[in-house]
């Protein structure tokens, strides 16, 4: 065949099997398993031109790979190093930042280090040091907040409430209770200022507080409909009102499961009364410091987040009814929650959260 002469391409076992693993590398080093294609084609006997057509590349990129091979064996294969200014910073400088953010306080003072302060700490740059936060995920300004329940039954009410969820008694409903309370009837200064392209919408920080009120609800996980009802006070009565509504709006040949917390009015001796003579009434109690098992505290975020927090109410009664409102359109549309996680999955995070801790008393 006319044309350059082209180099015999021979395999050892040990190159042979190592093109191979390198060619079926699924997603990463693509370029390097195209590279060990061509190599292996070319060992088989095939010219450029056929390797080329076989694997959609250009003659060119078969011969520049057929070369380097022949020059320097599969060392020929990898990447040269990138032109450029060398490396500044070296191994035990960037050693030096991470040991100190994690480890160490600033010199000035301050609760934690910033890009400036670590940069004078190291005579590095800013831009250095913020590189170096941003590659090791490294995020000295923000803080997150936990606590952990010190409830000496946790255990047990994690397993009693997280089985309601994920197998419900039969002939019963599960009901997720609790109350919002401090409800505010804030009254802007100002009309909120509507959103426009790049700006979002804008509310004054400044109000005139009209009172609070409480919301009593009970969430259904399996269907997400609320029994909801309002009241000026937060006391053991207004509890017993909301019982005798959640009552009255359920199946009464239904057993009714309410998971609550643990809250004061909720074990008065007159509501204790009134749930003996109701004995399809079951109480669940979660866990002391641990209210993210009740399902209704999620509720409760999406009334914030897409009723609340923007509303602008002139008076008490005004926010009642706006809630009422808002409830009976849930109502009118409800999502159901699904819980998935066991009660195992949960006790065993926990656990490994607690070895991660040192000294968290847990």
């Amino acid at each position: 065949m006319a044309g350059r002469p082209r180099g015999v391409v021979e395999l050892t076992d040990d190159e042979r099997a190592c093109l191979t693993r390198w060619a079926r590398r699924g997603k990463s080093s693509q370029a390097l398993a195209l590279r060990s294609k061509i190599v292996l084609l070319c060992a088989d006997g095939l010219v450029n031109t056929h390797v080329a057509e076989r694997l959609g590349v250009s003659r060119d990129m078969v011969g520049k790979w057929r070369s380097r091979f022949l020059d320097r064996r599969l060392q020929g294969l990898t990447d040269e190093p990138r032109p450029g200014a060398p490396r500044r910073i070296t191994d035990d400088r960037v050693e030096e930042v991470i040991v100190r953010t994690l480890e160490q306080q600033p010199s000035n003072q301050d609760s934690h280090w910033s890009t400036r302060s670590m940069a004078k700490e190291t005579g590095l740059s800013q831009t250095a040091v913020s590189r170096i936060w941003r590659a090791f995920g490294l995020k000295p300004h923000l803080v997150d907040t936990w606590k952990l329940s010190a409830d000496p039954l946790f255990v047990e009410k994690v397993r009693d409430v997280v089985g309601l969820y994920l197998d419900p008694p039969v002939k019963a409903m599960v009901l997720c209770v609790d109350e919002k309370s401090q409800m505010q009837a804030l009254e802007r200064t100002r009309p909120m200022l509507p959103m426009m392209p790049t700006v979002p919408a804008r509310q004054t920080h400044d109000y005139v507080r009209h009172g609070v009120a409480s919301l009593f609800a009970a969430f259904d996980p399996a269907t997400g409909t609320v029994i909801g009802q309002v009241h000026r006070k937060h006391r053991h009565q207004e509890f017993l009102k909301f019982l005798k509504v959640v009552d009255a709006n359920t199946p009464a040949e239904l057993d009714l499961h309410l998971v609550l917390d643990n809250y004061a009015t909720h074990k008065t001796p007159a509501v204790q009364r009134w749930l003996a003579a109701h004995p399809r009434f079951h109480l669940h109690f979660t866990p002391t410091s641990a209210s993210w098992l009740n399902l209704v505290e999620r509720w409760f975020a999406e009334l914030t987040d897409r009723k609340l927090r923007r509303s602008s109410h002139r008076s008490l009664a005004e926010l009642e009814a706006d809630v009422r409102t808002w409830i009976d359109a849930w109502n009118a549309d409800p999502k159901p929650f699904v819980w998935t996680r066991t009660a195992d999955d949960i006790l065993n995070s926990l656990a490994t959260y607690c070895r991660r801790i040192n000294d968290s008393g847990h």
